[in-house]
């Protein structure tokens, strides 16, 4: 496991094998000693990560059904809670904490894992609307949700129907966000996002012959590409954000690449923003970032 994980992150240090196999036995027959003579699973196993993540959220998040269809984007679970626990810190009041269903996020392509509303509604109380523009996506989603009583109060699901927008048609006129977020597609092409998974994958076997690449590790097209790449879909959140500026508090996303961020606080100070915050985060050696702005 990584280190350097935000202080609030329930995943810190290595994972306890042993809990989470009690949790769900099923994670069992995934479960090796490896070299240095540590239980772990093969990280390049999209069957073993998927039941990893129904252990962590069992235990974790009290999610009892989480089911993906195949080929859909499995995330790492650790990284994305220290983004919400990151957007906790940027709307905290003098440092105390903001929690309960008075806190309204917004999460732009929400997917079919849905991990940030669970992550955000089961640790903060936060309330969520996730919005995608794949009705597999959304239906996965709605199926997750209402297939766990502790999901079913905090978040809903929108479809964006029109695939050039991105805030337009699910932000309603009677709505107030507190926060938006998103993590981006940023790939510019299927090909790009194909070569990405088979370092991943190398890198995960250290180099080692690995098993065929398969897009079950890595997601589908919407979920990892747009035209333009990341600066690109950034791009037109941001000004797309100017025209929601009263009814939400704090717009942001993760941005992947360092060097988007400089042409996105370029055009967010073109458009007069009020405030604009970069926030890096730490996971091992791994450093990821979020942007934050509002008007």
């Amino acid at each position: 496991m990584s280190t350097g994980l935000h202080p609030r992150n329930l995943h810190q240090g290595q994972y306890d094998f042993s809990l989470l196999c009690e949790s769900l036995p099923a994670l069992s027959a995934f479960v090796f000693e490896n070299q240095n003579h540590q239980l772990s699973i093969d990280f390049s196993d999209p069957q073993a990560v998927l039941c990893l993540n129904q252990a962590l959220l069992k235990v974790f998040y009290k999610v009892d059904f989480w089911q993906l269809p195949q080929g859909y984007l499995c995330p790492p679970i650790p990284g994305r809670a220290d983004y919400i626990h990151a957007l906790a810190d940027l709307i905290s009041d003098n440092h105390k904490i903001s929690t309960g269903k008075q806190i309204k996020v917004l999460d732009i392509g929400t997917g079919a894992n849905c991990i940030y509303p669970i992550i955000g509604s089961q640790h903060y109380g936060w309330s969520f609307i996730g919005t995608d523009i794949d009705p597999v996506s959304a239906k996965t989603a709605n199926l997750i949700i209402n297939s766990n009583k502790n999901l079913k109060p905090y978040i809903k699901i929108r479809l964006q129907k029109d695939n050039a927008s991105i805030f337009n048609n699910v932000i309603k006129k009677e709505d107030k966000f507190t926060l938006t977020m998103c993590n981006p597609p940023f790939h510019a092409s299927m090909e790009k996002a194909q070569l990405g998974s088979a370092r991943k994958i190398k890198n995960l076997n250290k180099g080692k012959p690995s098993k065929a690449v398969t897009l079950n590790f890595a997601g589908q097209e919407n979920e990892l590409c747009c035209a333009g790449g990341e600066i690109a879909f950034l791009k037109k959140m941001i000004n797309e954000s100017v025209l929601f500026a009263e009814q939400v508090t704090w717009f942001s996303s993760l941005v992947s690449k360092s060097e988007n961020v400089a042409p996105l606080k370029k055009r967010l100070e073109e458009l007069n923003a009020k405030q604009i915050k970069v926030i890096k985060m730490a996971q091992g050696k791994k450093v990821s970032r979020f942007i934050a702005w509002n008007f």
